[in-house]
């Protein structure tokens, strides 16, 4: 009888423990209308980004928005913006979490925010290629690495090979609308 309570009782823990990993660290995926993009976040070593990536996320706020600023060799950036350039409104700002260890290495995701350290919302960006000078160090804040593109990098590349132009004042925005149709947990 002890044997088997024992043997339940790792059973569970071992069960939790699972759950929680699965849950520490989810998968979206990105629906664009250039393909598809599929992201783990990395829970773990950013825990108020991805958390706040995933309340847009379950809230459907990503629906609808454009990747409204595409620069080749660098990154493609959204999540805040409607085909018409209308900024959406957002919950407030996060805490900066760009010196978690995370990199901003081709394929990462990260927080996009103003030049303010503290100013993350909703707005993420995909690096199309190393971009070093973004992390955080001990003298400086950087841009909050929260994830990986785990499938998909090909679909980053077309986005970021995309001509653009300026429009309603801002720079880098793509002639053809990139549409993100939905972000999904996985």
């Amino acid at each position: 009888m002890k044997a088997l309570l024992k043997s339940l009782l790792l059973t569970a823990v071992l069960m939790m423990s699972a759950q929680a990993a699965h849950h520490e660290n989810p998968k979206v995926l990105i629906k664009t209308t250039m393909g598809d993009i599929t992201v783990s976040l990395n829970a773990d070593k950013a825990p108020l980004s991805v958390a706040n990536f995933l309340e847009y996320v379950d809230s459907g706020f990503y629906n609808g928005t454009i990747f409204h600023r595409v620069i080749r060799d660098f990154m493609i950036q959204g999540g805040g913006l409607t085909p018409d350039m209308d900024k959406k409104t957002t919950n407030a700002s996060i805490k900066n979490e760009s010196k978690n260890g995370l990199k901003n290495v081709r394929g990462s995701i990260a927080m996009a925010r103003t030049n303010s350290p503290h100013t993350a919302t909703s707005q993420f960006f995909i690096n199309h290629k190393t971009n070093d000078f973004l992390n955080g160090a001990e003298n400086k804040w950087g841009y909050a690495v929260f994830g990986m593109v785990t499938d998909g990098m090909d679909v980053v590349d077309f986005i970021a090979n995309e001509k653009t132009t300026r429009k309603d004042g801002r720079g880098d925005v793509p002639v053809t609308p990139i549409l993100i149709q939905s972000i999904t947990r996985l």
